[in-house]
Formats: structure tokens, sequence, C-alpha cells
């Protein structure tokens, strides 16, 4: 990924996939990740057990830009989330948020996750 702004796609389209290496391979190995408001999580082995909760409610994941700022070396990226599955118990569940996420440039020119936070604009 050449360009922060590739990032929610990205997201999106391995999200939807059920692909959670794909997903993984977006953050950096130390990155931090809020998986719900008051709880963060930090690491691929954390990022990974709280996305596929997530990932279990086999549903949707819709992603509208808002914002990206570049720096250099990095970037803060916002976005306005929408995730439909179905529940423990067969009913639909639906949830979303505004998030604020801050990517970093890799040595290789590649764009990761370093905090991600999908309610920090809430």
């Amino acid at each position: 990924m050449r360009q922060p702004e590739e990032i929610h796609p990205r997201f999106v389209t391995a999200f939807n996939s059920g692909d959670i290496d794909a997903i993984m391979a977006l953050y950096e190995p130390n990155a931090t990740f809020v998986p719900q408001p008051g709880q963060v999580v930090q690491g691929q082995d954390a990022i990974r057990q709280a996305l596929l909760q997530f990932l279990a409610l086999k549903g949707t994941v819709q992603v509208k830009d808002i914002f990206t700022v570049h720096g250099p070396g990095i970037a803060l990226v916002r976005g306005q989330w929408k995730l439909t599955g179905t529940g423990p118990e067969g009913k639909p569940i639906e949830m979303g948020g505004q998030s604020v996420e801050v990517l970093r440039q890799q040595s290789n020119g590649e764009w990761l996750y370093a905090l991600d936070h999908p309610f920090g604009a809430d």
C-alpha cells in the first residue's frame, strides 16, 4: 500500500472476505487497537484475537473516508464505519462508529496501522 488512503479499502476487502491474515498484514507488529471503548490491546496476537470476535459476526463492514492528513512518514486517518452481521443468538447486529487511525510509513514504503481506534471520534 503506497498511500495511506488505501488503508480503508484494503481493510474492507480483507474483512468482508474473512481473511484475518490479510487484515493483520495492515498492522505494525506492536500496533495498538481499541476493540471497544475503554479497552486497549497491543501487539499482533492481541489484535488478532480482538478482530476474530468481529469476524465471528460473519458480517460485512463498510467504511467511508472522512479525511487523511499526511505528515512526514505518518498519517492521521478518519473514517465512518458500519458493521452488519449476526449475533451469537442468531439475531441481526448492527454497529458502527467514527474511527481515528494513525498510520506509519515503513522502511519499504508501505503504510501500516500504528494506532487504530474505531470509536475514537464518537
